[in-house]
């Protein structure tokens, strides 16, 4: 399945993340936007990387690239570090902003623990959300409930060894075709959908499929 990707905010500014191997990566280049302010926070992140390896600092076994997406509504491998990471990484960057900056990542990494211990506070985080975007009581508790569908559905795709990311496309695909007449491809581009999350786009039923 896809691995679970959002937008958290620092000081107003974007920074993408996503949950892999048990504990939140993030977007390296972000960081050094926010930090730096720099225009072409990509060359910041480029020359700091060779600054980092000049002090020893092995960098190559630690820094992930996993594909987040970009504002043209595609994903790209992207340098993606988890919190230890980057707190060595920021030591590095002469900004005022550091150690908020800090604070607010443990307190990030703090919440997501809480929610993985208890999953209601993580479906209280989402309704949250959803509402701060606009939606309904009455839609943000279907797009609840489709995802429990989901999971459920998903559950049994694992008991019957369905593993892989692909596996789970291809099912995902051949059902919505089925059902729907469109893959979930084909349903995003009906809807004109880029960057927005194709789920929050549908009815119940398809909320359970996609």
């Amino acid at each position: 399945m896809d691995p679970e990707t959002s937008l958290i905010f620092f000081q107003g500014k974007n920074i993408r993340r996503v949950w892999y191997n048990e504990e939140w990566f993030f977007s390296i280049v972000d960081i050094v936007a926010v930090l730096t302010g720099s225009s072409i926070p990509r060359r910041y992140w480029s020359d700091l990387k060779i600054k980092l390896k000049d002090e020893g600092f092995e960098m190559y076994d630690k820094i992930v690239q996993l594909k987040l997406p970009s504002p043209d509504g595609k994903s790209y491998e992207t340098d993606c570090a988890n919190t230890e990471t980057l707190l060595r990484i920021i030591q590095s960057i002469p900004s005022p902003k550091a150690e908020p900056f800090k604070r607010w990542l443990a307190k990030v990494v703090y919440e997501r623990v809480r929610e993985i211990e208890n999953p209601e506070l993580a479906q209280k985080r989402m309704r949250e959300l959803y509402k701060k975007k606009g939606y309904s009581d009455e839609w943000v508790e279907r797009r609840v409930r489709g995802i429990a569908v989901r999971d459920e559905l998903t559950s049994e795709w694992d008991k019957r060894a369905i593993k892989t990311e692909k596996e789970y496309a291809i099912l995902t695909a051949e059902i919505s075709k089925a059902t729907f007449g469109l893959t979930p491809l084909e349903y995003k581009e009906l809807k004109g959908l880029k960057r927005e999350n194709l789920r929050d786009h549908m009815t119940d039923l398809k909320h359970s499929l996609f």
